[in-house]
């Protein structure tokens, strides 16, 4: 070949490179918090997730290693079909926006909270209550949501999901002037939260949220138009979160102290909307007295009827929940388990140091082996509600004895 053909040859080579390396997507970084367990399960299956800071937890009844992680955004939904899939959580890392904000989480020290002293005292008002609750309500709201294509946090029919839980909660609250319903909207992605207050009457400066999730997702291969129910995760937390609202608002109760109930965008890839919302209220130094979480109610895998996480979670309010269910649940087992760093929206909560608990169906071992899949659905439930109906009865006595002294 002559050197000037040479020449031209090896400008046009360069020329189509540069070309194909400008055209190439830069790729996009993501910072998560992780357990030790589980960032190794992470790592043998996504190498390129990286621990860049690694700190021992020992807070809140949790005692593991923690990591700092960079990866590619691109498989967020990898890491937590991984976790699911591993470890049978539903959750089990947390996303951050930047490596500050990622390095930031491991120097987590739950602020010290004054004492509280959890009294029972409205059994005049929470016994009616209860008894007013009904598992047809709970079966119909779980039926809506999981009638969604999915609720995924970045799909059209995850938007339509928001949608439709405003509007549903706003016909509960007609006619309460102290009652508003709003979406949340969240930057990075399309699916809102939808957050019900309840104001309270002299003791408005102190708070109370009660949240689960909306979203929905597939182990390792969601997309817009997959199928992902989600009947017991979440919309069963949401369906009993919802009866125990309609119950609350029925009885005409006005609570002293104000209560949240959150319906959180995009739990299932790193806890990202209860994080905003809690770093929210942190950094305007909201008093939030206390935080319960419903995050899949109706599947009983396990011989106790509820159990209390005990990491990540608050020992005194615990206690409180058990003793609710002593007073108002007769008849039900409490049971004790541990989940792990991150499984769920408390632990947004407790991160900025506010009192957090999660009930849950089942043990961890032993919990609805059909999440995360298309077969997350109400007839792989049992086909029923009754154990969803114990959650919202909880959550509604845990409302009205916190709501006011």
């Amino acid at each position: 070949m002559r050197p000037g053909l040479f020449q031209i040859c090896l400008l046009s080579t360069l020329s189509v490179g540069i070309v194909v390396a400008a055209a190439a997507p830069a790729k996009r970084k993501a910072w998560i918090t992780v357990g030790d367990t589980a960032y190794h399960h992470i790592q043998a299956l996504v190498p390129d997730a990286v621990s860049i800071d690694s700190r021992q937890f020992g807070v809140a009844g949790a005692s593991e290693k923690v990591h700092a992680v960079v990866l590619d955004d691109s498989r967020l939904a990898t890491v937590a079909g991984i976790i699911h899939d591993s470890l049978g959580q539903c959750g089990g890392f947390m996303h951050h926006a930047s490596e500050a904000e990622a390095r930031a989480a491991l120097d987590w020290r739950p602020a010290a909270l004054p004492a509280r002293l959890y009294t029972i005292s409205r059994r005049e008002v929470v016994e009616p209550m209860l008894a007013s609750m009904d598992e047809k309500r709970i079966e119909s709201t779980i039926q809506t949501l999981s009638a969604f294509t999915n609720r995924y946090y970045a799909s059209r029919t995850g938007v339509e999901a928001s949608d439709w839980l405003q509007s549903t909660w706003r016909e509960l609250a007609a006619g309460r002037a102290d009652i508003s319903v709003a979406q949340i909207a969240h930057k990075a992605y399309p699916q809102a939260s939808v957050m019900l207050t309840i104001a309270g009457t002299d003791l408005a400066g102190e708070e109370i949220v009660v949240g689960a999730h909306l979203d929905s997702i597939l182990s390792f291969r969601m997309s817009e138009t997959a199928r992902a129910p989600g009947a017991d995760d979440d919309a069963s937390g949401v369906a009993s979160m919802t009866e125990a609202l309609r119950a609350f608002i029925a009885s005409g109760y006005r609570p002293r102290r104000t209560i949240h109930l959150i319906a959180y965008a995009s739990e299932e890839v790193g806890l990202r909307g209860s994080q905003e919302i809690a770093r929210q209220f942190k950094g305007t130094a909201r008093k939030v007295v206390g935080v319960l979480q419903l995050d899949m109610t109706n599947y009983q895998g396990a011989a106790n009827d509820i159990y209390l996480i005990s990491d990540y979670t608050s020992g005194p309010q615990n206690a409180f929940l058990a003793e609710l269910v002593g007073i108002y649940l007769p008849g039900l087992k409490v049971g004790y388990d541990k989940c792990g760093y991150a499984c769920s929206d408390h632990a947004s909560w407790t991160a900025q140091g506010y009192p957090a608990s999660i009930p849950f169906e089942s043990t961890l071992a032993r919990d609805n082996p059909n999440i995360h899949t298309a077969k997350d659905t109400l007839a792989n439930s049992g086909g029923s509600t009754r154990h969803a109906l114990k959650f919202a009865r909880l959550a509604a006595a845990y409302m009205v004895e916190l709501s006011g002294e």
